[in-house]
């Protein structure tokens, strides 16, 4: 199993200095990939601006998205925006697609919330090419596709257009069941193979209250949930291990550790944990 890093895009106070200082550092490291989240209503970073800049001061790690939300972009934009990141990266970029779950976003950016599905399984279709007639480039090929989601048309999105399916996060029992009903809808539409399997945690091994007090903020949307997303926070070198022991028995391909914290330090902390 491959583990990367999430870029401090959503933490309080990230600055564009501290999110070019953890993608050189990430590069430099034993981590696979950088990945970033979504979010309209908030005090955060844009996606793939976020990625643009880390492509520039990094040549090994793979981009992703974990996820962004597509249905927010008119499709034609969204496709230009990867396909940008994907040239500017040297042809590195994981694209993750959802709908996303915070209706505030959809508000703020004047998009209807009903439909979003549909949208995005059109969005996922224009994506794998030849309806656009390659007139909105750079290239899109190359580009490798995720889609995340719980419900049933979230896992038949994924085996008919993607390459893989972007798990939201959880515990590692929760992985091995949406693992399970990826390769279900893979093996049901008759796809050789099997889907890339992407994973993702939380992990704060400094200033862990503050990690903490960063979660329940991101997702006070959720009411008392959001409790339980801290409570997951992993926070200390041990959690972390059978975390990743816990992911790679259940056959994931790439874990995807998010900060809850911009201090490069804890980057730093995680780098010593995984390495060993």
């Amino acid at each position: 199993m491959n583990v990367g890093v999430g870029l401090p895009t959503t933490t309080p106070g990230t600055d564009g200095a501290m999110v070019l200082e953890w993608a050189r550092r990430a590069d430099a490291g034993p981590f696979s990939s950088l990945a970033v989240l979504d979010r309209v209503v908030y005090d955060c970073l844009d996606p793939f601006a976020a990625l643009a800049a880390a492509a520039a001061v990094t040549g090994r790690v793979r981009l992703a998205t974990m996820i962004a939300i597509g249905p927010l972009r008119p499709t034609a934009l969204l496709a230009k925006q990867a396909a940008s990141v994907h040239a500017l990266s040297g042809r590195r970029l994981t694209l993750g697609l959802a709908v996303g779950a915070r209706i505030e976003d959809y508000e703020a950016a004047s998009v209807e919330h009903r439909g979003r599905g549909r949208r995005l399984s059109e969005q996922l279709a224009y994506l794998r090419g030849g309806i656009d007639e390659d007139r909105v480039g750079p290239p899109r090929d190359g580009i490798e596709l995720l889609v995340g989601g719980a419900s049933g048309q979230a896992f038949s999105r994924m085996a008919r257009y993607a390459d893989g399916y972007a798990h939201g996060g959880g515990p590692p029992r929760a992985f091995a069941g949406a693992a399970a009903r990826a390769n279900a809808a893979w093996r049901d539409l008759g796809r050789p193979g099997r889907p890339r399997l992407w994973g993702q945690g939380y992990f704060a091994l400094g200033d862990v209250e503050g990690g903490n007090a960063y979660l329940r903020d991101y997702y006070a949307f959720t009411g008392p949930f959001a409790e339980r997303v801290v409570a997951a926070n992993l926070t200390s070198a041990r959690a972390i291990k059978d975390f990743l022991r816990g992911y790679e028995e259940a056959g994931c391909d790439e874990l995807v550790l998010f900060p809850t914290s911009a201090d490069a330090a804890e980057l730093d902390r995680l780098t010593e944990v995984v390495a060993a």
